[in-house]
């Protein structure tokens, strides 16, 4: 595992893209457009748009025959030998089952025996062997032993083990898993094994290649499991359920460099994807939908929840599409324990489950949370298009438990609760980012916000909550970037603001154009998302300044505002200072 913490550094900072065209399994209309306005109002054009009604209406489904999408970075391997391009595996050993029975052909080094259709192969030390699995069985299993790396072809392979693991791979060296035609491994809802871990189980390094497909159902534990880490190559169909724990996991890390995944788990607090150490995410299609409720963990004496991807350390997305749903209560999008790189790609997560409570503790759903209440995450996105929508109750859209920064890339978010939230500072540079918090703040951070750039629109709800909030304590920073908030009060003091704001009351419309100007001079266009609200707005654009009066048009309104840099908390609505947390 420190190996592959080590390795995180090259992985963020490193990776060479190779963007093409790509296909969504998702209802699209209107992001093409959306995607030109982000591009132009990166480059300054004074535009910010976010008129598309898919924020409020996306699913997230599987989808096991749409063809992978194109755009993808460069494949990772964490060593050099996790390639197949790398190895040669030359020595092959069939082994083909038919119902209860099974046929096989040997090889000098390797020994293959069989009770019925339950097969031992061990190739000890021999070198270069390609074990051949084809066949079916309602009543057998795989299971390979030896001190060398090997490859395992399934090739029409239909296994089932009521008792236990259907392919199991008890060698600690490489396997190589490579997929050709239609696969198939299951195993029961009881075990004769105590330490079953997996309908399919690897105790080495697991690297799925090929392009075939593969159907893993867990019903005693997880579907797919590794000991060390997993790697998934372009070409690979691979579709994992399990109603009993985690649909893919491993404890060293996982890395999806291609292929298309597709993940169900039905059971309290599962997770979709499980890594004890990273997630890497360069290309392919991803798709994660869990449905259990959140439980309560007597040992560890408090609730958890299920989640699409959940990893204690690091989740790292250059390419590739990602789609998590979850509707169970509690249940999270996208869950990391320290913290979260987004240069590129698509990540969509949709959360509809409520609070979960238990024995006086309570698991919030949320799209995205980095951190936990002990450990101060770190949320950089630099690229990519993100969207986000929670509708249970109190689900927040994105959260940081420390610092989160946006330097590019598309973020939208329609939360219950806040849409973006930081426990530490934030850092607003680029991108264009449209938050809408329901019940709540649009973006809120309790620590410092630092507006450098981008294009922003903040809807907040009314009364206490903002479209822009910063701690009690904290200043708003804005040197540049073009701003829209509004909610039912600003909840923020100007600290340096060398780009002025001006602010009044209004009320804007589901998908309405509100404008800046300075006499016959537009500073900047915003047209709002599909979602109305009213109360008091905070607006600033590159070229205004203190002490000069601009127009503000939105909709049928038409109002006039002083430029300022200063600004108190709480102006509006006669609150108190301070706002909810």
């Amino acid at each position: 595992m420190k190996k592959i913490m080590k390795l995180m550094t090259v992985l963020v900072a490193g990776l060479i893209f190779q963007c093409c065209s790509t296909d969504d399994p998702l209802s699209d209309s209107g992001m093409s457009t959306w995607t030109n306005n982000m591009q132009a109002g990166t480059q300054g054009s004074g535009t910010v748009t976010a008129s598309t009604g898919e924020l409020l209406s996306f699913n997230v489904a599987i989808d096991k025959t749409t063809a992978e999408p194109t755009t993808t970075a460069a494949a990772y391997y964490p060593e050099e030998e996790d390639d197949l391009a790398n190895n040669s595996f030359t020595t092959e050993v069939t082994i083909a089952y038919d119902g209860n029975s099974v046929s096989y052909t040997g090889a000098e080094g390797v020994m293959v025996t069989a009770d019925g259709a339950h097969v031992t192969a061990d190739h000890g030390s021999a070198k270069n062997i390609c074990y051949v699995v084809s066949g079916t069985t309602s009543n057998g299993s795989l299971t390979i032993v030896g001190d060398k790396k090997y490859e395992v072809k399934l090739s029409g392979a239909d296994i089932t083990n009521p008792d236990s693991t259907a392919l199991n791979l008890l060698s600690k060296k490489r396997a190589f898993v490579v997929l050709s035609g239609s696969n198939r491994l299951t195993d029961g809802t009881s075990s004769k094994a105590e330490d079953q871990k997996g309908a399919l189980y690897c105790k080495g390094k697991l690297l799925v290649s090929g392009n075939g497909s593969l159907e893993v159902y867990g019903n005693y534990n997880n579907a797919i499991h590794s000991a060390d880490y997993i790697v998934f190559g372009q070409g690979v169909n691979v579709y994992a359920k399990s109603t009993a724990n985690h649909g893919i996991k491993a404890n060293d890390g996982i890395f999806i460099n291609g292929g298309i995944l597709n993940v169900e788990v039905t059971a309290a607090a599962a997770k979709g994807i499980n890594s004890e150490s990273n997630v890497v995410v360069n290309g392919g299609r991803t798709t994660v939908i869990t449905t259990g409720n959140g439980t309560y963990d007597s040992d560890d004496r408090e609730t958890k929840a299920a989640a699409g991807i959940a990893c204690d350390s690091t989740y790292t997305q250059n390419g590739g599409e990602v789609y998590l749903k979850s509707t169970g209560s509690g249940g999270k999008g996208l869950k990391t324990d320290y913290e979260a790189y987004i240069s590129g790609g698509k990540l969509h997560i949709l959360t509809t489950g409520g609070v979960y409570s238990s024995n006086g503790d309570t698991s919030s759903p949320k799209g995205i949370k980095i951190g936990t209440k002990n450990v101060h995450g770190l949320l950089n996105i630099s690229g990519g298009n993100i969207m986000v929508r929670t509708e249970g109750q109190k689900g927040e859209g994105i959260e940081s438990k420390g610092s989160l920064t946006i330097s590019d890339g598309t973020v939208m978010v329609s939360a219950y609760d806040d849409a973006i939230n930081s426990a530490g500072d934030m850092y607003l540079m680029g991108g264009t980012v449209v938050a809408v918090g329901r019940s709540n703040d649009g973006i809120d951070a309790n620590g410092n916000m630092y507006i450098q750039g981008g294009n922003i629109v903040a809807l907040g709800a009314g009364g206490a909550e903002s479209g822009i909030d910063t701690g009690e304590q904290s200043r708003l920073n804005i040197t540049g970037g073009q701003v829209f908030g509004i909610g039912g009060r600003i909840d923020a003091s100007l600290g340096t603001a060398s780009q002025a704001v001006i602010s009044t009351t209004g009320s804007v419309l589901a998908n309405a154009t509100v404008t800046v100007g300075d006499g016959s001079t537009t500073l900047a266009t915003f047209t709002m998302p599909p979602y109305s609200t009213s109360g008091t707005a905070l607006i600033s654009a590159p070229g205004m300044t203190s002490g000069n009066t601009y127009t503000l048009n939105w909709g049928s309104q038409s109002t006039t505002a002083t430029a300022t840099t200063s600004l108190s908390n709480s102006m509006g609505g006669g609150m108190m200072p301070g706002g909810r947390r």
